[in-house]
């Protein structure tokens, strides 16, 4: 079977975020900035005339306005600071951690006890807990204990987290989420 058309799509230029110099298309703009003395609405070419005369470029910031907002500005250090603001922003954005710990129906003193630091610790540095108990083949008849078991590991982090969600069933699960209280 023969192939028809091109053997590779050409990568399409994404349009700028802002229309800069030529890009303009309106009669008046209103010129903003630090390198403007003056601000105020000026004619498209003596804005774009004032930005060449700075070496730099007359930059569409909010093209819906009326008239369009323009800045004078280096376009690629603008572009920059749009990034590197984006980058922080990103950094500080909190990133949510969900942390498991998995039990049986019929898990013992010791047991609950290990997992337990676990969800201490995992609460402390701030994650949340999803706590789950996998029934096995005919243990989900012992869903009540499963039920007591997760009731029991939130009291006893009742001082580092609070419950989001009580224990569920869901299929073979029963689950419930504990998110860190805040400081």
């Amino acid at each position: 079977m023969k192939r028809r058309g091109p053997k590779f799509q050409p990568r399409r230029e994404q349009e700028p975020q802002h229309r800069i110099n030529q890009k303009i298309r309106v009669p008046q703009v209103r010129l903003v900035g630090d390198n403007i003395e003056n601000p105020g609405v000026f004619q498209l070419r003596e804005a774009l005339q004032l930005a060449q005369e700075l070496e730099l470029d007359l930059v569409e910031i909010s093209p819906k306005a009326d008239p369009p907002v323009c800045k004078i500005i280096d376009y690629s250090k603008f572009l920059y600071q749009q990034k590197k603001k984006q980058k922080e922003m990103k950094a500080k954005a909190t990133k949510i951690v969900v942390k498991e710990i998995r039990f049986g129906p019929q898990t013992d003193e010791h047991d609950f006890q290990f997992k337990l630091r676990h969800a201490e610790k995992f609460l402390k540095e701030g994650a949340k807990v999803k706590a789950f108990v996998f029934f096995k083949g005919r243990s989900i008849l012992f869903k009540e204990q499963g039920e007591i078991l997760l009731l029991r590991l939130a009291t006893e982090l009742e001082e580092l987290g609070s419950v989001e969600q009580m224990p569920k069933l869901e299929g073979k699960r029963m689950t419930m989420f504990i998110s860190p209280k805040k400081k």
